[in-house]
Formats: structure tokens, sequence, C-alpha cells
């Protein structure tokens, strides 16, 4: 295969709970460790703190699907689509 997980060390997959408030309410999210890593690289990369980015991307999801039934999973979503763009946009620099 690709070898990917061959040159991670554990402490990546390992999950953290944070604590965040969003729209003044607070709720805990369960992520894997490289998901809070590329959501601090995205805030900063945003010139945002990471609770500032967790509830800006919060409000759009709502706004765009009137739903948000698992924020966890909306977040992991954005990180690979982030991600996805960051690679394309390099692609089409070169």
């Amino acid at each position: 295969m690709c070898r990917v997980l061959t040159h991670q060390g554990q402490g990546r997959f390992t999950k953290i709970s944070r604590s965040v408030r969003i729209g003044g309410h607070s709720t805990s999210i369960r992520l894997e460790s490289a998901f809070w890593n590329a959501l601090e690289d995205m805030a900063a990369v945003e010139g945002l703190s990471m609770p500032k980015l967790v509830g800006e991307l919060y409000r759009e999801a709502l706004e765009q699907h009137d739903d948000m039934s698992n924020l966890a999973s909306m977040l992991r979503t954005v990180c690979l689509l982030y991600q996805q763009e960051r690679v394309e946009a390099s692609r089409q620099r070169a």
C-alpha cells in the first residue's frame, strides 16, 4: 500500500476532547490529535483562534445545510477538504 501509517507516531491517532463555546453554549468535541493539529494550522492561516474557527465552521455549516447533527464529523471532513484544496493550489502553482 502507500505506507502512510508506517511513518506516523501513535500520538497522531490519540483522541482528544476539547471544550469550545459556540453561540454562547459550551460543547465538547472529541477528535484525533491529527485533526486538532490540522484545525490549529487552519486557524493560524485564517488568523483566528481555534474556538473562533470552530464556531465559524459551525455557523457556515448551519447556513449551508440547516443542520449540524455531528460536529466532529463535519470538522474531520473540513480538514480533509482543506488539505485537498492546499494540494490542488500547490499543483497549480507548479
